[in-house]
């Protein structure tokens, strides 16, 4: 499961139903498994809360790592050749940059950008004086721009177009343009997870609301997009269940796994 906008709106709770629905596929020996942009300690929380062990996938696939002893299973960054080049882009460009390593996120400015995703992420930003030199030789594990829905969209075509064929360029809200190393995605990291579990893929459901989660649904045997996905992520689900305010992934275990 996809966390923000799929187990939670920006609320950031996840509903009774929801709960309830999770606590009864618990009991019926069904894991499950977040899989999310987040960072890893702001991702935490709700899988302990609701009682999720397996390895959380976090950073959009770039890190996978067990929550019951915080051990890296898998760790792929963002090559520090290309961090520069990012850098040096969003700077000419005047956008906001975010950058990540060791679990912390990084900015030159808590700016409103910055705030707002600190406010999501529950994590308060590292501020450094340039982004250059702290990652002067440094790989991040992602990098995240921020900006206004129309101006990321755009701009997210824009990186595509740069880095075509040398990183991996996603949004997951609609503000968030997300870079990472090429291998990496949702999809790869959640089969991952289930070779690690000894489940087969054929046995997997997945649900998520972005574009993101795009790899996440054509990986799993049978993919479920919220109600209020964009087209292109429900163009390719198996089900359509309701939004996060309708207790869509309730539903999508009550239909779907549950059964």
């Amino acid at each position: 499961m996809d966390l923000d906008g799929t187990l939670v709106g920006r609320d950031l709770t996840v509903r009774p139903r929801v709960v309830e629905a999770l606590a009864k596929m618990r009991d019926a020996g069904i894991r499950g498994c977040i899989v999310t942009g987040r960072m890893y300690r702001a991702a935490l929380p709700f899988a302990r809360h609701l009682r999720l062990d397996a390895p959380l996938v976090c950073y959009q696939g770039a890190a996978v790592i067990d929550p019951n002893n915080d051990a890296v299973l898998f760790d792929r960054p963002l090559g520090s050749a290309l961090v520069r080049e990012l850098i040096e882009v969003t700077h000419a460009d005047g956008m906001h940059l975010q950058l990540y390593r060791n679990d912390e996120f990084f900015v030159e400015e808590r700016n409103g950008f910055a705030a707002h995703y600190a406010r999501l992420a529950q994590i308060e930003p590292i501020v450094v004086a340039s982004l250059t030199e702290t990652f002067s030789r440094a790989e991040a594990t992602k990098a995240v721009v921020i900006a206004d829905p129309l101006d990321a969209q755009a701009y997210a075509a824009r990186l595509q177009e740069r880095f075509r064929g040398r990183a991996y360029v996603t949004r997951s809200y609609p503000e968030f343009v997300e870079v990472l190393d090429l291998t990496v995605n949702k999809g790869t990291a959640f089969a991952f997870v289930a070779d690690h579990l000894g489940i087969g893929m054929e046995e997997t459901l997945a649900i998520g609301d972005g574009w993101n989660d795009h790899p996440l649904l054509q990986a799993a045997a049978f993919g479920v997009a919220m109600g209020d996905a964009p087209m292109e992520l429900r163009s390719v689900a198996d089900g359509v269940v309701g939004s996060v305010a309708d207790d869509g992934v309730a539903e999508a275990i009550e239909r779907f796994v549950l059964v």
